[in-house]
């Protein structure tokens, strides 16, 4: 993945994103309050697939986690995926 890619945090829509002319490739999360977030949805457009584009987002979704002091429910399959191969 291209280290240009700008990815954005909207913290009111509670989502990470990169807009491409192609659509938006996003992750969206829930706050549970008690220092816990719901990662529940990736979504990257078939036209952008294959840029690396949900790893981007789960990282930069995990490191906004991690520096708040949040835990992290990952209930999309794809960032229980990444969460499990980045901690082998």
């Amino acid at each position: 993945m291209s280290s240009d890619v700008a990815v954005q945090h909207d913290i009111e829509g509670r989502m990470f994103y990169v807009d491409d002319p192609a659509g938006r490739a996003y992750l969206a999360y829930l706050d549970l309050g008690k220092q816990t977030i719901d990662i529940y949805r990736t979504f990257v457009p078939d036209e952008l697939r294959g840029r690396g584009l949900a790893a981007l987002l789960a990282a930069q979704a995990l490191s906004f986690a991690e520096e708040q002091g949040y835990k992290v429910i990952p209930s999309c399959s794809y960032v229980a995926r990444y969460m499990e191969r980045r901690n082998d």
